[in-house]
């Protein structure tokens, strides 16, 4: 039983150096991750600090409607919430999105935004529907079988089909009657009036050949040109030939003329990389052709000017589509409803680009030419380019395609959000003060420090030499805690607000609650008469279900608040939530192990008066809680019966 005894003894004392030495290396290994950001990047020792300590830059917007309507109070409320999206997406933390008046947006964003950021809070939220002029890889080296066409096998059946692009599959497009939607990839959505019956018709290829000709007669703009002639341009000049033998006229006839493309865009179009592509958004004037990528950076394309603005969306939503029997099927549908002019404009859209063929589904290169085939455009990305099955009459719409519930909300919501007929312009930028300063800052860090000197003293007069513990355990987690806090702002632009150093000034009465927990239990452990070893492991086992119930709940109170609460509060939901892990972790990785320790030296295991575990004074305490109503009184402290004297002798 000795020989036992001992080695799980030797056991436990290794085990604790090892944690220790661990818990060391991961700190120094976070220590080496921000220094190689303060060498190489942009990352600072110092955490960066919010709006509210440092003071930034405000920018007042003032919307633009087009046809000079007014601007609702939805219709700001979404464009608030689209600032909001974008500036997230930037990393930006901090930032604070209000509406003025009813009629401006401000925006107060912490230290000088970068251009990036000024584009996504000043850009157009309009969605764009442009025709196909011409497609190919994104990349100079495509995925094998990626065709990057955005042909669509058609369903007559629900509607509208379309869905976002990317590199398709190579597949056929069977012909089939009253079947059911084809299972098309992104760039293979299909749109057809909702509610009808699901067909998929064959459609031919639109790169047969090199010179991109088109089998039917297209509306509404000229069929790709197989002529090798040069054709004069507008100015007189005859222009270098685009691509097999197409030669631009320089006068289009209309939005799905690939006489849209002139010499300049095309070799934009042939030069452009999705995957080196920068993140400022190119230019869409309405009423010229550009090039985009597609969200997925798989396909390129050159697309006519705006057939169907943005704004003619009324509503969109997504769901799983039901036939006309009312039976929900397996198929993924976003639904979309056109309003006012824009019900005769869509209806004619789908009428001209039925008479067109539809994107190659055999070859990864659509040569300049009409297609069946209408481009979403958001921001410069390309999110659906499907072709149509039928004509749209009603200005009811269903895409599908082979995408998740989960993309089909978020690509409804890009579509809702993407109708808004508003662009902006910034009325004015100015630079604003801090709300607290760096004088609020310094009163709350001497307040932590105030908090912290009150713990310390506490601890020294309570458990004497086990404060070392205690400060050694609020030493490492202040450490971590920096390090996440400095290694946040390098990563995800995490900012320090006045809110967050709040939420760092409670952490210190939540670590101390945890060591005084764990000092009592073992304390309890050596009453009952353990020596100092086995009452460290007895109490440890007993301290950490507490503590970790605790901690617990002081979690789930902050998720609940960062959830919940507003964005002033969001900063102490944040960092309480930080401290807790780190105090969890610490008192795991660090206290416990030092504890089993010093366990082990004489100075502790004698129950030296200095040590905090001194077994004399501990059972000379006084009456002790043993739990149910019971306490546990030393003999010396228990009351004389009645009629007998304290030293057992009879009352005269």
């Amino acid at each position: 039983m000795a020989d036992r005894g001992a080695a799980r003894a030797a056991k436990a004392k290794d085990a604790a150096k090892r944690t220790l030495i661990a818990l060391f290396v991961m700190g120094a290994a976070l220590t080496a991750v921000l220094g190689f950001g303060v060498a190489r990047s942009d990352a600072s020792w110092a955490p960066r600090l919010g709006l509210d300590l440092q003071g930034g830059t405000q920018f007042i917007l003032e919307p633009v409607v087009e046809g000079g309507q007014r601007v609702s109070s939805q219709q700001l409320d979404q464009a608030r919430d689209i600032i909001v999206q974008r500036i997230d997406a930037q990393g930006t933390s901090g930032a604070e999105v209000t509406t003025l008046g009813g009629e401006n947006i401000v925006v107060a964003m912490a230290g000088r935004p970068t251009e990036a950021q000024r584009q996504a809070i000043t850009s157009a939220s309009q969605m764009q529907f442009r025709p196909v002029l011409a497609t190919a890889p994104g990349t100079t080296e495509p995925a094998p079988g990626s065709t990057g066409s955005s042909s669509s096998s058609a369903t007559s059946g629900s509607g509208a089909s379309s869905s976002s692009t990317s590199g398709s599959t190579t597949r056929s497009n069977p012909s089939a009657s009253n079947a059911s939607p084809t299972s098309a990839s992104r760039d293979e959505a299909r749109t057809a009036p909702a509610g009808s019956a699901a067909t998929t018709s064959t459609t031919p290829s639109g790169s047969g050949s090199s010179s991109g000709s088109a089998s039917s007669t297209p509306s509404s703009g000229g069929s790709a040109s197989g002529s090798a002639s040069s054709t004069p341009s507008a100015t007189g000049e005859p222009t270098a030939p685009a691509q097999g033998g197409f030669t631009p006229s320089g006068k289009p006839d209309g939005p799905t003329d690939p006489n849209n493309i002139s010499t300049g865009l095309y070799r934009e179009f042939t030069e452009l990389d999705c995957a080196q592509r920068s993140d400022e958004r190119p230019a869409t004037d309405p009423k010229k052709a550009i090039t985009a990528c597609s969200e997925d950076g798989a396909t390129k394309y050159v697309l006519g000017p705006q057939m169907v603005a943005g704004a003619d969306i009324k509503d969109a939503s997504a769901g799983y589509q039901t036939t006309q029997q009312g039976q929900v099927t397996n198929t993924v549908e976003i639904q979309l409803t056109f309003g006012g002019d824009g019900v005769q404009r869509y209806a004619q859209v789908s009428r001209d680009l039925l008479a067109l063929p539809s994107l190659s589904q055999a070859s990864p290169i659509n040569p300049p030419g009409s297609y069946n085939a209408l481009a979403t455009v958001y921001d410069g990305t390309v999110l659906v380019a499907p072709g149509f099955n039928e004509a749209i009459p009603n200005g009811t719409a269903s895409i599908t395609g082979n995408f998740t519930i989960e993309e089909a909300r978020a690509l409804a919501q890009s579509l809702k959000f993407g109708a808004l007929p508003i662009t902006f312009e910034t009325n004015q930028a100015v630079t604003i003060s801090p709300t607290l300063g760096s004088e609020q800052l310094r009163y709350g860090i001497i307040a932590g420090l105030i908090g912290l000197l009150l713990v310390i003293v506490y601890s020294v007069a309570q458990y004497r030499a086990l404060a070392l513990v205690t400060i050694g355990s609020m030493v490492v987690a202040f450490a971590f805690t920096y390090l996440f806090i400095a290694l946040l702002a390098w990563g995800y632009n995490f900012r320090l607000d006045m809110a967050g150093v709040t939420g760092l000034i409670i952490a210190i009465g939540v670590t101390a609650d945890s060591f005084i927990v764990y000092f009592e239990r073992v304390r309890d452990e050596l009453r009952e008469g353990r020596n100092l070893r086995a009452a460290v492991e007895a109490g440890w086992a007993r301290a950490k279900r507490t503590i970790l119930v605790a901690d617990g709940v002081n979690f789930i109170a902050a998720i609940v608040l960062y959830v919940l609460a507003s964005s002033g509060v969001r900063g102490f939901a944040f960092t309480l939530g930080l401290t807790t892990a780190i105090d969890l972790a610490v008192f795991w990785l660090f206290t416990h192990p030092l504890l089993t320790l010093l366990a082990r030296r004489t100075f502790f295991a004698s129950g030296h008066p200095w040590s905090g575990f001194e077994v004399e004074s501990l059972h000379n305490a006084g009456v002790r809680y043993k739990g149910r109503g019971q306490f546990d009184v030393p003999e010396e402290r228990k009351p004389a019966r009645p009629g007998v004297t304290s030293d057992g002798g009879a009352v005269v």
